[in-house]
């Protein structure tokens, strides 16, 4: 007699979100378990920041915002089957030049006064930075037909050059600049501003990908160019807007990335953030090798990344060894996400159960 519950139970196993979502379900038990303070949450009241929810939660929120922003464009890049290292580049890039331009660079007005750049105008250029890089990517890979990894590694490597320009290499400080610092520490409606930062970037990622046809583009393009290119899509211009896109997200992760520190460190800003957002698309369910994508899986991922660190940090793991743990995780999800593993995990305990 057959199971009637059976069919429900294949879909929802079969489904690339569960494996994340239970990967932090998991993760979530066990501080409940073993760190219950873990939950801890309160309404703190300040002069300048209002009314704001406080707890470790609220500052995973806080401190993942970077990398859920990055793990939106890269998904639309692998997507593609692409990969994009220098988004860490790009970061690095875009905060030193937004905290230049706000806090250290002038420009003459009338009778040779000179004053700092509007905070509307420094984001405004920082961005069309970030997003000329991207599609600098996408160019060399769609246009040039220069491999991905090798295309993104040379703004890899001169990305970090180039990020010294503006500030000569030194650090920039811009403590006193409040739009800038309110970004990732200023407070809307209780929570991070930088979380209502994320959730627009993430509803226009969903509308772009999914109320339009650059999203079935995407993932045709992934999955079979050739075929995409027979079938009447430009490859080529889908490639440069996925690529740019990843850009534009990098850089407003840049300046979430510095707004959080109020300074900015060309030599050490975005150093491995690349490699956290591949992670972040993987465990949320998108393929290495292209085709159909899930932006919610990104940001799960992302969640889960750093409430793991989150996690190691309230055991007292030493933040050498932390990336260990970080990376058993990784992998115990990516195969359960294969189905391949999976069939070899029951068909094991099939063959010794009898």
């Amino acid at each position: 007699m057959s199971n009637p519950m059976k069919p429900f139970l294949l879909r929802v196993v079969g489904n690339k979100l569960f494996w994340p979502i239970l990967a932090l379900s998991l993760l979530l038990l066990f501080n409940f378990v073993f760190k219950r303070e873990f939950f801890d949450l309160e309404i703190k009241h300040d002069p300048e920041k209002g009314g704001f929810l406080y707890g470790t939660l609220v500052d995973i929120v806080r401190r993942s915002s970077p990398q859920m922003l990055l793990a939106l464009g890269m998904t639309l890049v692998i997507a593609t089957y692409g990969i994009d290292l220098s988004v860490g580049s790009v970061v690095a890039i875009t905060g030193t030049l937004a905290a230049y331009l706000v806090a250290k660079a002038h420009y003459p007005l009338a009778a040779g006064a000179v004053t700092h750049y509007p905070f509307a105008i420094a984001v405004l250029i920082t961005l069309l930075v970030a997003t000329a890089a991207g599609v600098w990517n996408g160019a060399l890979v769609a246009y040039v037909g220069v491999q991905p990894i090798v295309a993104t590694l040379i703004l890899i490597v001169a990305g970090r050059g180039i990020a010294r320009l503006p500030s000569e290499g030194q650090m920039v400080w811009f403590d006193t600049v409040r739009p800038y610092v309110f970004m990732t520490n200023g407070y809307w409606l209780y929570l991070p501003f930088c979380a209502w930062i994320v959730a627009f970037v993430f509803l226009l990622t969903w509308l772009l990908t999914r109320r339009t046809a650059i999203g079935m583009m995407i993932e045709a393009v992934g999955n079979n160019e050739t075929a995409s290119n027979f079938c009447g899509i430009n490859a080529r211009r889908v490639k440069l807007f996925a690529y740019g896109y990843c850009g534009f997200t990098a850089g407003i992760a840049g300046m979430l990335a510095a707004s959080s520190s109020m300074q900015a460190d060309p030599a050490k800003m975005g150093q491995w953030m690349e490699l956290d957002a591949i992670f972040a698309v993987v465990v949320g369910g998108t393929s290495l090798a292209g085709g159909r994508f899930s932006l919610v899986g990104s940001i799960i991922g992302a969640i889960l990344l750093m409430s793991l660190t989150q996690t190691m940090y309230y055991l007292g793991v030493n933040p050498w060894v932390a990336p260990v743990p970080k990376a058993i995780v990784i992998v115990a999800v990516c195969l359960l996400q294969s189905e391949k593993f999976r069939r070899w995990v029951m068909g094991f305990f099939r063959r010794h159960a009898r």
